[in-house]
């Protein structure tokens, strides 16, 4: 038989257990991929835009939506993933795009910390936030928020798209 201590020590132990496999699972089912680097169009054109994003399939459709947009048009794409966004200058872009996920309540640093560093270029920014709800976002910064649902994506592209629009019309 076991003792009051074994039993309370078990029972901690398969708390503990439970607690880690679901932060494991979490992190499998929510976490988002590094995005690879790519360019649409030549660089050496006028009007370019910018689109830092994470690897999700919802953002991937976004990003995808966005790029078939504005292709045809005399326009230099390039897509990141958002823990490049120091080494960009958004004085060299007519437009920045930046879709992160809201994660462990705030946005990742380097979306926090690029925002933070380019107050002079907020007019050029469009911020996409997805979070569980769809609710949550950075203060004093203007964001789209929404929810991941692939069934959305149609309309959110459409939204940023209509952001982009007067922006790259310039």
């Amino acid at each position: 038989m076991m003792s009051r201590k074994n039993k309370i020590t078990l029972t901690i132990l398969i708390i503990g257990a439970l607690f880690l496999s679901l932060v494991i699972w979490y992190k499998y089912e929510y976490s988002m991929y590094k995005v690879e680097a790519y360019e649409v169009n030549t660089p050496n054109l006028n009007k370019k835009l910018i689109i830092a994003t994470q690897g999700s399939e919802f953002k991937d459709a976004i990003t995808k939506r966005i790029i078939d947009h504005y292709k045809q048009d005399s326009i230099f794409i390039k897509v990141i993933d958002v823990s490049s966004l120091q080494k960009i200058e958004p004085k060299n872009y007519n437009a920045i795009v930046v879709m992160h996920t809201w994660e462990n309540w705030k946005p990742p640093v380097d979306v926090q910390t690029f925002i933070d560093s380019t107050k002079d270029f907020q007019d050029r920014i469009i911020v996409l936030t997805t979070s569980g709800k769809g609710t949550f976002k950075m203060e004093n910064v203007d964001t789209i928020t929404c929810e991941s649902k692939l069934e959305n994506s149609e309309s959110y592209s459409s939204k940023i798209i209509k952001k982009l629009t007067p922006l790259l019309k310039q």
